[in-house]
Order: C-alpha cells, then structure tokens, then sequence
C-alpha cells in the first residue's frame, strides 16, 4: 500500500478529482485493457491509500472507505471511427462549447481557464459532416506533463479521453448534468509531449440514466495510440426513454 495525494491541479468539479486521471492512475500498470470504476467523490489535496494487486487497484481514503478501483477490461464494442485528420480536428474545435459558455472552465482536462501546462486544453467541438455528437480537437500534449522519456503518463492519456465522452452526450441531448461512472480504456502508445494528437468522442447508447461514450486518440498520421468507453451517470430528473 503507498500514501499519494490528488493535488487540486487535477481536478475535474471543483471539489474533486478528475474522474478520467484518477481511473488512469488506477490503470497505470495494467497490461492491456483496464476498467476503473468510480465509487464515491475524490477527495483532493489529502492522503488517501493506493493499493495494488496483479489483477488491478484500490483508491481509498484512510479510513477505509473505498474511492475506486480497478481491474481488468474489455472492449466489446466495434472499432472506433478513423481519424479525421488534424485539420478537421482543430476545425471542430474551435465549435467547442466552453468558448462561449461556462462548460466546466476550471476543469483539468477541458477548462478553458486553465493555462497550458497547468491543464490539458482538451475542447472537443462537433465533427463537420459526421453524426450528431460525434465530436474531436486537436491536442498537443505539454511538456509539463512528460515523464522522464518524454511521454505522457498513462494518467494524463486517460484524463485526455475523459471529457470529450462526456461532451458526445451535451451535443447530441443538450444536457450538462453527469457524472463519470465507469471508464475501460487501453493505451497502445505513449504520445510525447510535443506531439500532435487527434481526440475523437461518439455517443453511443443511453439506458436510463446511463449515458455510454466512446474515446480514441490518434497520432497525427491516424494511428490509434489510445482507446476508451465510458459510461456517465445522469444527474438529476430520470429521462424519458430514448
């Protein structure tokens, strides 16, 4: 068991972590697919216990209670969609909702307040001729971010796919309201810092208040380097059926 702490920096909602950041971090030493699964708020800027097992992980805080775990995944969805290109990427992102409304602006992965380096900059807009939520943006990660041989941490790949998911849904039913449940992804390769990258979301069925996503990440020549689905727990009133 090792003691970590969640700095604010890496906060999704004010008050808690990044859902996808935190399911990274849980995933960090799986090898292949991996599914974290989120049980309870994610407390920041206190020690919480990490636990590893060879089958996956446990967050909890240190009294016990359990924050998430992991263990784990597989995909049994269709391939994602190919890249769109860089072009197209950066296109639909300058359509990203946050530059001119208030989408989470403080958040890790996709607040438009956060400087680079400090977030991610992730803003994922409405793809030009492609389906009703299917989204994507470019996204160059930072130097800020790189380990000590320049590629990005499984953690920060991960928080990358999180919020474009979760946009695939507000485009495509004009709600805001949800919460990151359940996250399976799989990096097949560390982007560096530098690099230009494509992220591309799509929605793909809602049961109830269960909203499921799909995430890729592709290099800029359109090789798969990551891939996610994601399940959001709609919050408040329970939706009419589809």
């Amino acid at each position: 068991m090792s003691v970590i702490v969640i700095g604010g920096q890496f906060k999704g909602p004010p008050n808690s972590g990044n859902g996808g950041y935190v399911c990274g971090l849980l995933a960090r030493e799986a090898e292949g697919p991996a599914t974290a699964v989120l049980k309870a708020r994610i407390p920041l800027d206190v020690e919480l216990a990490l636990e590893r097992d060879g089958e996956g992980a446990q967050l909890a805080d240190l009294d016990g209670g359990l924050i998430a775990e992991s263990g784990p995944g597989r995909f049994d969805l269709p391939e994602p969609p190919p890249s769109p290109g860089l072009e197209a990427a950066r296109a639909a992102s300058a359509r990203y909702i946050g530059h001119s409304q208030r989408a989470h602006p403080i958040c890790f992965t996709c607040g438009t307040e956060r400087d680079e380096g400090d977030g991610l900059r992730v803003f994922p807009g409405q793809l030009e001729g492609a389906a009703t939520g299917v989204m994507a943006c470019d996204w160059t990660p930072h130097a800020a971010f790189a380990e000590a041989d320049g590629a990005v941490p499984p953690e920060v790949i991960w928080a990358a796919l999180d919020c474009p998911g979760f946009f695939a849904w507000v485009e495509k039913e004009g709600r805001h309201g949800a919460l990151l449940g359940t996250m399976t992804g799989e990096v097949l390769r560390r982007p560096r810092a530098g690099e230009p990258c494509v992220v591309v979301a799509w929605p793909l069925e809602r049961e109830g208040r269960k909203e499921t996503s799909g995430v890729a990440l592709y290099d800029q020549g359109g090789a798969l380097l990551a891939r996610a689905h994601q399940v959001w727990i709609m919050m408040g009133p329970r939706p009419a059926a589809a």
